[in-house]
């Protein structure tokens, strides 16, 4: 669907200094959670803004975090989000705020300093219902910062407009990281869909245009992310993103975006390629016939290739190198494989355990 509606339902016009409600989901979070509501209680909005928290039920200490937070700012309210999905603990904190823009934030995030000023006045501007900016990842030494290094480059996550960088054009847009958003059309499109375990903002932002809203990005709205930082966790993480995913092209077909689907094409390739290994080497297949099946590995050896020429082309030491490329692996195949589940058997009770298992 064209993400420019010419047919955009009119939104009533905000006022001069809107208040703003801040939602949170929040789970497992202690070692984010304190940056995460600095960055948003230092926003200075001059108009009113509470900052609303869905917590889960965590097993790290969270609670106690931010139950204390609670108690020293008047601000920040806690609403219980016992089944710890994210979509229902954002619609649980959106029907307790209060304000007209509402602003997503997760716990493993900062906001940028005027992020909130700028949000408002480009809602303001252009009209929209939806809007976010652009995603800085970073990360400590290691493997948390070759996960940062992968989700800001361009072998990375794969043509969201979220993740470029300083030439990614302000204009209309096929979904919104994080979210800066009109109450009145998150109403009217139902919230998020709490059958969702995870896309859930993109499904959200699909229904948007889909009734005719503008959804936006401007990339001077910047966000740190901290991604996962380690292996085990990231391979989890990915894994049920391509379930939900999958789940989302059995939904919606057609309206998915075609760069989906490049990574399960690629496990696919992987895969012949390894059936067809030991009958190429064992002279099993043999004359024209081994000659076109042998073009199934084309795929293996350019994503070889395209590893290698990331790893080439980023900074930092050999040991550096290498983890970033194993990042990119571990990113692109955990998440076709979930793919792949997700599409022929559906979601079904898939959930996200890299922040709730070691």
């Amino acid at each position: 669907m064209d993400p420019t509606p010419s047919d955009a339902p009119a939104l009533p016009p905000l006022a001069e200094q809107p208040g703003v409600s801040y939602v949170m989901p929040v789970l497992n979070e202690a070692g984010y959670i304190e940056s995460a509501v600095a960055s948003i209680l230092a926003q200075g909005n001059p108009g009113e803004s509470e900052l609303v928290l869905a917590l889960g039920p965590s097993t790290d200490g969270t609670d106690a975090i931010v139950q204390r937070l609670a108690a020293a700012e008047p601000r920040i309210r806690i609403v219980d989000n016992p089944q710890s999905d994210i979509p229902i603990g954002l619609n649980r904190a959106i029907a307790a705020s209060s304000h007209p823009v509402i602003v997503r934030v997760d716990a493993h995030t900062e906001l940028a300093e005027g992020y909130t000023l700028r949000g408002v006045e480009t809602l303001r501007r252009t009209g929209a219902a939806s809007l976010g900016g652009v995603m800085q990842a970073t990360g400590r030494p290691g493997v948390q910062a070759a996960v940062a290094r992968a989700y800001n480059s361009r072998f990375g996550l794969g043509g969201g407009a979220y993740h470029g960088g300083d030439d990614v054009p302000e204009g209309p847009a096929e979904s919104a990281y994080m979210g800066i958003m009109r109450r009145e059309a998150v109403d009217a499109v139902g919230g998020f869909d709490e059958t969702l375990r995870r896309g859930e903002d993109w499904e959200f932002n699909h229904r948007l245009r889909r009734a005719g809203y503008l959804v936006w990005l401007d990339p001077k709205l910047e966000v740190t992310y901290w991604p996962r930082s380690t292996f085990a966790r990231l391979a989890r993480q990915f894994l049920a993103t391509g379930i939900w995913r999958g789940e989302l092209v059995r939904r919606l077909g057609g309206s998915n975006p075609v760069r989906f689907f490049a990574p399960p094409v690629l496990l696919l390739s992987l895969v012949v390629s390894v059936v067809l290994l030991p009958l190429h080497a064992t002279g099993v297949l043999h004359g024209a016939l081994g000659w076109i099946l042998a073009l199934a590995y084309l795929g293996p050896l350019a994503y070889l290739a395209l590893l290698v020429l990331a790893a080439a082309t980023t900074s930092g030491s050999l040991a550096d190198r290498i983890r970033f490329a194993g990042v990119l692996a571990v990113m692109h195949l955990s998440w076709a494989w979930g793919f792949v589940v997700g599409l022929l058997r559906g979601a079904r009770d898939a959930v996200d355990t890299s922040r709730t298992e070691s």
